[in-house]
């Protein structure tokens, strides 16, 4: 990783387009989702997504290597993010899209359907912080210490945000919600 991470380094100071293709191409769907989640829409999530890739390849001189590149990527997307709520407040995000899933029958696909939306809603209560860091745990797949990294946060705080998040979605994932 630490290697992957070097040669990425020295792709974006020499200012690669083969890396930065294969790095758009590999980090597309999370590095969208994620702001689709955080954005709640997705005409927002695809103006950051873009002003992200701008950013990696105007600033990719100042990536070293020493830190994994998913956490730099995403924590330039959030850094965007952040300055744009500053721009515009006061906007509350709403949830997008549920998540597709395969299921082998209607009745699956309804019951998915039916958690899903509730889970959004759940989402859509939430304040911004839990729900950051439930995309980001759950839909991203990032480890504790990537989330911090990538919020800035302590990784105690990581843990409470996640759980209080947890929490909170806890009527809406028993279909209880308000």
């Amino acid at each position: 990783m630490a290697d992957e991470n070097a040669e990425i380094a020295r792709g974006l100071r020499r200012r690669d387009p083969d890396l930065l293709d294969r790095l758009i191409e590999q980090y597309q769907h999370r590095l969208l989702r994620y702001l689709v989640h955080l954005t709640g829409q997705r005409e927002r999530a695809e103006d950051l997504f873009q002003e992200t890739w701008v950013r990696v390849l105007e600033r990719g001189s100042q990536y070293d290597g020493r830190r994994d590149f998913t956490a730099w990527l995403f924590t330039i997307a959030r850094n965007l993010f952040i300055d744009q709520q500053r721009r515009r407040r006061p906007e509350s995000a709403e949830q997008g899209d549920p998540v597709e899933t395969n299921a082998p029958s209607a009745f699956d696909l309804a019951a998915q359907r039916e958690q899903s939306d509730r889970i959004s809603a759940g989402m859509d209560r939430l304040p911004g912080e839990y729900r950051e860091a439930l995309s980001l745990r759950f839909q991203e797949g990032m480890s504790l210490e990537e989330i911090a990294s990538v919020t800035g946060a302590p990784l105690g705080t990581v843990k409470s945000r996640i759980y209080r998040g947890l929490s909170a979605l806890e009527p809406w994932l028993k279909g209880a919600g308000l």
